[in-house]
């Protein structure tokens, strides 16, 4: 989508102007994918229109290939608007404009299956599954088991306001398309609202054993992931000044994929995490320039202690290597 962003903090009605941006949960993890220095495709629909025609030329730009985005003559590309207020926070407004959108008309006959299954990762996220009844057709099939798929990765991201009777019950869709993935992502905070499920992370696990890996994200506290041998690894988040909350769980999504691409351990490939959403936490918009891989190594590399005293600011990932650590962790 095309994301409006308020020139200034308030209510909906007493902005007077917006920034145009890009948003949306693969777009941003797909992004986030290739400034980190990974190949990646996008795969989706937008309207023969001029906001079609930013969104694309402002994906590629990041280095994302868009060679299979369909261009839909009849559909509006889908847009919204959003305080700049924490999402958390009871003054935070998004107000979405996609119904009947391009992408909402995606459907298993109408994308490139190809394209889809060409990469080591496919990632979906639970809101694509919201928009449409063909919509979720397309993520029940690319969630179902079928030979020589890639590894499946599905943020659960429960967007309530999305959710409508064309495409069932949302939480039950959104748990039965987590267990068909292989690596699933969700909140504590969601899994709650979603499901019901109250007792923490192992609880979540109880009644999500299908994946391979399951990341439960716990806010500001910590991440904690489990494998399918009954592994649990737990890593704190750093300490972050907050410029916006908006882009951080697809930010997250990024950093851990990026780590998994490059075979690194699980709990490092929470630490990865971590930073990738403390980048994405310290700007206003959905995306932000990540560290540099060698930066972001260094400080996954830190001893227990001194990831504990991380703190990580504004700038932070455009500062030199070393002189960074050694203030990020002062």
């Amino acid at each position: 989508m095309v994301t409006f962003l308020p020139s200034r903090a308030g209510r909906l009605a007493d902005v007077p102007s917006f920034d145009r941006g890009i948003g949306g949960a693969e777009s941003n993890v797909a992004c986030a994918l290739a400034a980190a220095g990974h190949r990646t495709r996008w795969v989706s629909r937008v309207g023969a229109d001029g906001f079609g025609d930013h969104l694309v030329e402002a994906i590629a730009r990041y280095g994302v290939d868009t060679t299979a985005v369909g261009r839909d003559p009849h559909r509006p590309t889908g847009i919204y608007f959003r305080t700049a207020d924490d999402r958390d926070t009871d003054a935070h407004e998004v107000l979405y404009y996609r119904a009947g959108s391009a992408a909402s008309a995606m459907a298993p006959r109408s994308v490139d299956r190809e394209a889809l299954d060409a990469g080591r990762i496919l990632h979906l996220s639970g809101i694509t599954a919201a928009l449409s009844a063909d919509c979720l057709a397309l993520l029940r099939e690319l969630t179902a088991p079928r030979p020589g798929r890639p590894l499946v990765s599905f943020d659960v991201n429960h967007r309530p306001g999305l959710w409508s009777g064309a495409t069932g019950e949302g939480p039950a869709v959104l748990l039965d398309l987590a267990r068909g993935a292989d690596l699933v992502f969700v909140g504590e905070d969601e899994a709650a609202e979603a499901w019901g499920i109250t007792g923490g992370p192992d609880a979540i696990r109880a009644a999500l054993p299908e994946p391979q890996l399951l990341v439960v994200k716990r806010g500001a506290d910590s991440a904690v992931a489990y494998g399918s041998r009954g592994t649990r690894y737990e890593e704190p988040a750093p300490r972050v000044d907050v410029v916006a909350a908006v882009g951080a769980g697809d930010a997250f999504a990024a950093g851990f994929l990026s780590a998994t691409l490059r075979g690194l351990p699980v709990g490092q490939r929470l630490r990865h995490g971590h930073l990738m959403a403390a980048a994405a936490l310290t700007v206003p918009g959905d995306l932000a320039t990540p560290p540099s891989r060698g930066h972001a190594d260094r400080l996954a590399a830190l001893d227990a202690s001194a990831w504990g005293r991380l703190h990580l600011v504004p700038g932070w990932t455009a500062a030199g290597d070393e002189a960074a650590q050694e203030v990020l962790t002062s």
